[in-house]
């Protein structure tokens, strides 16, 4: 197996068939040599239906920690090029292509790629250019999905699941440093890219950035459990409660 894809998925069936069908076609070119592993988390809706009838390979990870969902199919995954993807984004048909190309140069330790929003306002505009990119120009990486060999992953034990939150910003930093003990640059691909959903902003308000930087800042250190919640492992049951904490209120 040459690719393995792991997607932690927690109540995803509004998203996750999306997600999938991109990952269908970004394979065509590799027959018989990817295989899709979606994490299943708490899910009470049709997500783990829709993963299996796109032949996924399926396992559960019930804790109310990201990385540790995330960890759960990297486990099952026997590629030897890890990806990963979150459910409620979607990746361009060249996608596979350029990372197989990119770590075949031997020049490269992985990396992440372009981001693009599923939608626009000024407000996501405002916090891509005033705080999404300044942070990631100021830690040197890229995320949204990651690309790594698996040997790689597995050096550095892959996601850090002591983080709540932040896990992939952690993930990408540590990457990149194992990247120049041996050489090879932290990559992130811009002739490929990923549209993400913008949900949070959503249900967090289109300015909640510049409303409340410090609850940003508290998500950003990764150990805070209320702010996780809200945000991630229950945001349906909380929206309400999200708002207010993001407003200030």
């Amino acid at each position: 197996m040459l690719f393995s894809i792991i997607i932690p998925a927690h109540n995803e069936d509004e998203y996750i068939g999306k997600c999938l069908e991109s990952i269908r076609k970004a394979s065509v070119d590799f027959p018989e040599e990817v295989e899709v592993i979606v994490s299943i988390n708490r899910c009470s809706d049709r997500t783990e239906e829709i993963a299996r009838s796109y032949g996924s390979l399926i396992v559960h990870e019930n804790s109310k920690n990201i990385a540790r969902v995330r960890n759960a199919a990297a486990k099952a995954a026997s590629g030897k090029i890890i990806v990963t993807i979150d459910a409620d984004s979607w990746m361009s048909d060249n996608m596979l292509k350029e990372i197989k190309n990119l770590l075949e140069t031997g020049r490269y330790i992985g990396g992440g790629v372009r981001i693009m929003p599923d939608r626009y306002s000024l407000g996501i505009i405002c916090s891509l250019i005033f705080f999404f990119i300044p942070l990631l120009l100021l830690k040197g990486v890229t995320g949204g999905l990651f690309w790594c060999y698996r040997r790689d992953f597995e050096a550095i034990e892959g996601f850090n699941e002591e983080f709540l939150t932040a896990e992939d910003l952690d993930f990408a930093r540590r990457l990149k440093k194992l990247g120049k003990k041996s050489g090879r640059k932290y990559k992130t691909i811009n002739s490929s890219y990923i549209v993400t959903s913008t949900r949070k902003f959503e249900m967090f308000g289109h300015w909640f950035i510049f409303r409340n930087p410090r609850t940003v800042i508290k998500l950003l250190k990764g150990n805070d459990r209320e702010l996780a919640d809200l945000g991630y492992y229950e945001a349906r049951n909380n929206q309400s409660k999200s708002a207010s904490l993001t407003n200030g209120g």
